[in-house]
This record gives C-alpha cells, structure tokens and sequence, in this order.
C-alpha cells in the first residue's frame, strides 16, 4: 500500500523523532523531503501545497518549540494535518430514508465498480443486518451484468436481472420497483463506466441520479490512477453531488496519490477502502489509522480486527481443550492452523498493517515465497490419508514418496513439513496443563490484552 510514499515517509519520521532541536531551517529542510515524497506520489500539487502550508505553520508555532521531545511533536503534526487531508476520522454510510435506501455507484471502467458493488453489499448485509439487492445498468460492457450475477450470489444478497437491450433508466425504475415491492433495506445500483469521461457517460448518470434520487452516491476510484483520479474526480463532482467516495486496490504497490488527493479535490469523504480482491475485502476508512500506515506506524487496530474476524473461536477453543487434557497435537490440527492463517488474510494482509520497523526486520522474508510455503503445506496434508493425519508416526519412507507424488513435491518437502509440525507439537506439549499462561506471564504479554482473542497457534 502506497510503498515508495511510505519508505520515503517512514525515513522522515525516523531523523524527525531524532531532532532535539527544532529551527526554522531544519523544518524547511524536512518540509522540502515531503513535499517531493507526495509530488512523487502522485500527489495533487493544490493538496502538496496546502499540506505543506498547515504542517509549516504549526512546525513553527509554540506546540513544537516548547515541547520537551519537539521531533515527537512534529511527527505528530504531520500524522495528524495527513489525517485531515484525508478526512477526519471515519464518515459511515447513510442509510436514513424510506426503504429502499439506493446507493448509486459511479466511475470509470476499470476502477472496481461491479466488485465494490458485490463488497459493499455484503457489508451492508453482515454489518448493518440488511435485505440487499443489486442491479446492473451496464448495458455496454461485455458480461457486466452476468459479472455483477456472480459476485452478487458470492456476497449473500439478491441480483435483479437486466439485459444489454434494456435502457439503463428502465432498468433501474424497474429494480427500485421490486425493491420496494419485496421490501429490500437497499439497492445497490452498478452504472456503466467509460474508458474515457464523455458526455453520454455524464448525461446517462445524470438522468439516473435525477430518477432514482439516491441516499448515497459513491464515486468508486482506482487508488493506484495517479493524477488522472484527480481529473476523473473533478469531472464526476461536477456532473453528480457526491456523498462519498470509494478507494479500490488500496492494497497494490501504487504510489498512493489518490488516497490523498481525491478527498480534497471532491469535498466528498472516504467511506470506503478496497484492501484485497476477496469479496470481504472492504474497510470502512479511517483516515487517522490510514495517515498511520502511511507514516509506517502500522495499523494494530485493523490488524486486531481483522484476526478477530478471521478466527474460528469455536475451533480454536476445541483445540485449547484438546491440548489441555492431553489428547496430541495431530496434523488435522496443524492443517486447521494454517486455514485459520489463509481466514486472516494471509502474511502480507498482516504485515501491511504491522508498523514498519517491525516489519523491517521481516525484511528479508520473501512474502509471495511464504504464502507458496503455505499453501504447499495445505498440499501435503491433503495428500495423507485420515489415519496417517492422526498418527503421524506412521508416515515412513514409501508413504512420504506417496504422498510426496500426490501433493507434487520432493520428499523433501514432506520431511520438511513434517519436522515443523513436530516442533509445534512440541511446543503444544508444553502449553498442556497452564503452560501457554505461564509462558505468557513471563514474556510480560498479559498486560494490556483484556480486549484481545486468543490466538489460535
């Protein structure tokens, strides 16, 4: 997410937390490395320079020059004018009208629209408890509507049918017709992109939006378009009043301008981030967590949320109870261990949102590598029959090479695997009885984790 931004970033806020002494000139200095970290970000030149003007203005003021730690202090600044920027804090959906609640989704083809309409759907659904249902009135692209069918049924909520020969206007009374007939809490309603801004796209969406009179309208934004987001987002303020905007592929390695930009540029606020391709893959945005990641202080918040989410308490409860009275640590459960692991979002979901000195030191970690590793070990386990899953003892030289061939690797691979189950067996057997409390009292880890689930592995 917005890696070269945050690199260069994280580097300023290490030699700003060293500065025992605050000037004029060493501001300056600073001020000049983040204004060509945003510009090289893709950073609106309107939104640099008047960031820059807010962060020089209180660098130079009495809260940093009569703080005890005045790097701490502006480090702090430009935390939290990043924050403002972006918007202050979190802006939710509004859904306060007469059933149906419609919520126009608007932008360019390309930027994630079908995807963030079957997202924000099961948001709605698992969040809000609501009855959903979505439309397409992309009649121009190929498979669009099918596209929206599918992701539809994948999110949990209804699809209203359409064909390319049908207008878009038709389309959408239609649906808003059955919506209020079945009574839906919400109609999602999916619009038609361009490649290009063009004045049948704006008059198109102008028409829907003056017909279906929306509660929301969201301008749906690829994070990784640069400065052409910021062209995209001024055309579609002025044709729409837009209520919110949502950032998609806010997890790719872009430079990470549009997060920064599109906000000041639209006066609409950030509803919504796209962190991964997952149907789940949608947060709603923070900007003060979302200026932390950015300055590579992580995200423990989101990272605690999203374990707590990804977490089977039921299974990971069982397995407590199982190594409590004894039963063995088997590979049925070393296999649960690793899904539990996929359920979370993976390594690197994970480690983007630790801060980055501690990621730093997993520097040397090849993440593409791990998550193969992973799924290799999945493989494996699959390739064992049940009885060799709960008595892995058995495993000897002709049924590693079996299972070697099923799972397409070297026996290696498989002596490898199971060298690693042994060492969490082992560390299990030592958790049996009250071990895992104890160990924890003496790393110091029970302070302060009231309000933090019990890891599974």
């Amino acid at each position: 997410m917005a890696s070269a931004l945050t690199d260069k970033l994280t580097r300023l806020v290490k030699e700003m937390r060293g500065q025992a002494r605050i000037t004029e000139s060493n501001v300056t200095d600073m001020l000049r490395e983040v204004r060509m970290a945003l510009l090289e970000a893709d950073v609106a030149l309107p939104v640099v320079r008047d960031f820059i003007a807010r962060v020089k203005e209180k660098a130079l003021g009495q809260e940093v020059l009569g703080s005890l730690k005045p790097g701490q202090t502006l480090v702090s600044i430009v935390n939290r004018e990043l924050a403002a920027t972006m918007g202050e804090g979190v802006s939710d959906i509004n859904l306060a009208a007469q059933p149906p609640a419609v919520i126009l989704m608007a932008g360019l083809q390309g930027a994630g629209k079908t995807t963030t309409t079957a997202k924000l759907a099961k948001h709605l659904i698992e969040k809000r408890k609501k009855k959903v249902l979505t439309v397409s009135g992309d009649v121009y692209r190929p498979a669009a509507i099918e596209q929206l069918k599918t992701v539809t049924r994948q999110a949990g909520a209804e699809w209203f049918p359409s064909t390319p020969e049908q207008k878009p206007l038709d389309i959408s009374l239609a649906a808003l017709d059955y919506a209020k007939k079945h009574y839906f809490d919400v109609l999602l309603v999916d619009t038609a992109g361009r490649l290009a801004i063009d004045e049948a796209l704006m008059k198109e969406i102008k028409d829907l939006h003056a017909a279906l009179n929306p509660v929301e309208t969201l301008f749906v934004v690829d994070a990784m378009q640069g400065q052409d987001a910021i062209n995209t987002a001024k055309a579609f303020k002025e044709a729409l009043p837009l209520t919110g905007i949502v950032l998609t592929k806010l997890d790719g390695d872009s430079r990470g301008g549009a997060a920064l930009s599109v906000r000041q540029i639209t006066g609409a606020p950030i509803k919504f981030a796209g962190v991964s391709e997952k149907i789940d893959g949608l947060e709603v945005f923070d900007a003060e967590r979302h200026a932390g990641r950015i300055l590579g202080m992580g995200d423990i918040v989101a990272l605690v949320e999203q374990v707590s989410a990804g977490v089977d308490m039921e299974a990971a409860q069982k397995l407590a109870a199982k190594v409590k009275s004894g039963d063995g640590f088997d590979l049925n459960d070393f296999l649960s261990q690793i899904q539990q692991m996929k359920q979370m979002g993976g390594l690197s979901s994970l480690m983007d949102k630790l801060p980055s000195h501690l990621t730093a030191k997993a520097g040397a970690v090849d993440m593409d590598k791990a998550e193969k590793d992973i799924k290799r070990k999945e493989g494996i386990i699959h390739s064992m029959t049940p009885l060799e899953r709960r008595k892995p003892e058995l495993i000897k030289a002709t049924r590693k090479k079996r299972i070697a061939n099923g799972a397409g690797v070297q026996v290696q691979e498989v002596n490898r695997m199971l060298k690693e189950f042994e060492q969490m067996q082992g560390m299990m057997k030592k958790m049996k009885g009250g071990g895992l409390m104890k160990m924890m009292k003496k790393m110091g880890g029970m302070k302060g984790m009231g309000g933090m689930p019990k890891m599974p592995f």
